[in-house]
């Protein structure tokens, strides 16, 4: 039985939140002659029953699927979220409650929810051979969905999904790390509290820069002045530290992150490894990034003839490139160059969110990918069946499109993390300091980190140069990897392999295959 209700509960149950929007106060430029903001529509909820088999029992199970105000500092509604809670229902104790988002920023949390994490999940083609094409898509049950393990509360944030400001509020106003981080942990607060689980155990989910959002949101939660303890983070291809997946002329850095990444890639299209266990491979791939390359790097043109050509002649082992085009590249390969040239002979490039997927382009002799064959190939599946699924599932029915994703904020998102109108000097965005300061204040919080091998937008060796740095407990944190890209989910041996290790994590063990 589906029941449309006005929400009101929930966003009422405090006065004065402690996770307040940013104020759009005439302190912030704001005047009596600016124009009246508009009407503030009462939020809506959309309320079904359903039943389902995962992990093995079949469970009752409710959905909330709707909006929850955000009010700013003077206490006006300011932002609307829309979010889709899924709640066992006939449970006794403190069940946990895991809050789910994605990344971009300005991804909706679409891909974990019918990816990997909710009762239903879509059908594309595992292993990357085929485009997605066009309707009909397939959307399956989902028997691998942790929902017998813990609630799901999935978030869209301001400008994804149908979330978007309401009266007063400015989409500025939530594109940021503080607007952002600020409207995710006032709505957890408020689902707590309405939902009466305070005392159940808590988890954050993220993908992507969903990761670098996990990481801020748990360092605000245990930081600020409503202290929310979390239990653990599943971070799915982390992002934490931009320096190591920012592939551009000049990071220096990301030069080492990256090669293993290519590596892997290369040795999946047969172009590199040849007979060596990837295994192998792939650990002398870490060794001469990490002992090798890197150094070469900072010795620059002050490498003698014989050392460059050594390190040209180990890029081309393990890139699969040309000797010729790693000299006239000056020993620095760009991701989207590599994309382009590994495979340029078959007139086809990589994909980038995974490198498996190869794209068939009209310009062959350009310098990277015109775009992503990896998102292409399975998007519009993902649009096409979460609309479906909203609407014919859960009866949600709504006046406006749901954003898979948003140019706009993507596009519009500020980076920086200075209070505004204080200088600034840029640099890349790194939360790991906010995730080491989280763990330590909070020692009952674990850490699960998962790393595709051919996601080449932020590679397996960044996460794990990253999780031994800024002082992060080692003992709380587990790494795993998989056969498959960014959204390793879309393989389904990985996938399964994913959510065996995900229920592994949430039964308080760690297994951790980082190499020694």
């Amino acid at each position: 039985m589906m029941i449309r209700t006005a929400f009101l509960a929930l966003v009422m149950v405090c006065a004065a939140p402690a996770f307040a929007a940013p104020s759009n106060s005439a302190a912030e430029g704001k005047t009596e002659t600016d124009a009246p903001a508009m009407p503030v529509p009462e939020p809506v909820m959309f309320t079904s029953m359903h039943t389902g088999v995962f992990g093995g029992q079949k469970i009752s199970y409710r959905v909330e699927a709707g909006e929850t105000q955000i009010r700013n500092a003077e206490g006006e509604p300011a932002a609307s979220l829309f979010t889709i809670s899924y709640i066992r229902e006939n449970v006794s104790g403190p069940r946990p409650v895991s809050f789910v988002f994605n990344g971009g920023p300005g991804s909706a949390s679409v891909w974990l929810h019918l990816g990997l994490l909710g009762p239903k999940r879509v059908q594309v083609a595992s292993n990357a051979d085929a485009d997605d094409g066009a309707a009909p898509y397939a959307l399956l049950d989902n028997p691998l969905s942790i929902l017998d393990v813990t609630d799901l509360v999935f978030i869209d944030p301001v400008g994804t999904g149908y979330s978007r400001v309401v009266g007063t509020g400015e989409d500025k106003d939530y594109w940021s790390e503080e607007g952002d981080g600020s409207s995710l942990a006032e709505f957890i607060r408020i689902w707590i509290t309405g939902h009466k689980r305070w005392n159940a155990p808590k988890y954050l989910i993220g993908e992507s820069f969903g990761t670098t959002r996990a990481a801020y949101l748990a360092h605000r939660m245990i930081t600020g002045d409503v202290d929310i303890a979390l239990n653990g983070l599943v971070m799915i291809s982390q992002a934490l530290d931009y320096e190591g997946s920012t592939s551009a002329h000049d990071n220096v850095y990301s030069y080492i992150t990256y090669l293993p990444s290519m590596a892997a890639a290369a040795q999946y299209h047969g172009k590199a490894g040849a007979g060596v266990a990837q295994a192998q491979f792939l650990a002398e791939a870490r060794a001469f990034a990490r002992d090798e390359y890197g150094p070469a790097l900072l010795k620059g043109a002050q490498l003698t003839p014989d050392e460059r050509a050594r390190i040209r002649d180990r890029l081309a082992y393990f890139t699969g490139l040309d000797p010729a085009y790693i000299e006239t590249s000056d020993l620095r390969i760009l991701m989207h160059r590599f994309q382009k040239e590994l495979l340029r002979d078959k007139g086809v490039a990589l994909g980038r969110l995974d490198g498996r997927y190869m794209g068939d382009e009209a310009d062959d002799a350009a310098e990277g990918p015109e775009s992503d064959v990896a998102s292409y190939a399975v998007g519009s599946a993902y649009s096409a069946l979460m609309n479906q699924y909203l609407s014919a599932d859960l009866g949600v029915a709504m006046d406006r499109p749901y954003m898979v994703s948003s140019e706009d904020a993507g596009n519009n998102w500020n980076f920086s993390d200075a209070p505004e109108g204080e200088y600034a000097e840029p640099h890349y965005v790194n939360v790991g300091r906010k995730l080491s300061t989280a763990m330590r204040q909070n020692t009952g919080m674990k850490v699960w980190v998962a790393s595709g091998y051919y996601d080449l937008i932020t590679p397996f060796f960044d996460s794990e140069i990253t999780f031994g740095r800024y002082g992060i407990p080692q003992e709380r944190v587990a790494m795993t990897y998989y056969q498959a890209g960014h959204m390793m989910y879309l393989n389904e041996g990985a996938l399964a392999a994913l959510a065996a290790d995900l229920r592994t994590f949430y039964t308080g063990k760690l297994e951790d295959d980082r190499p020694q």
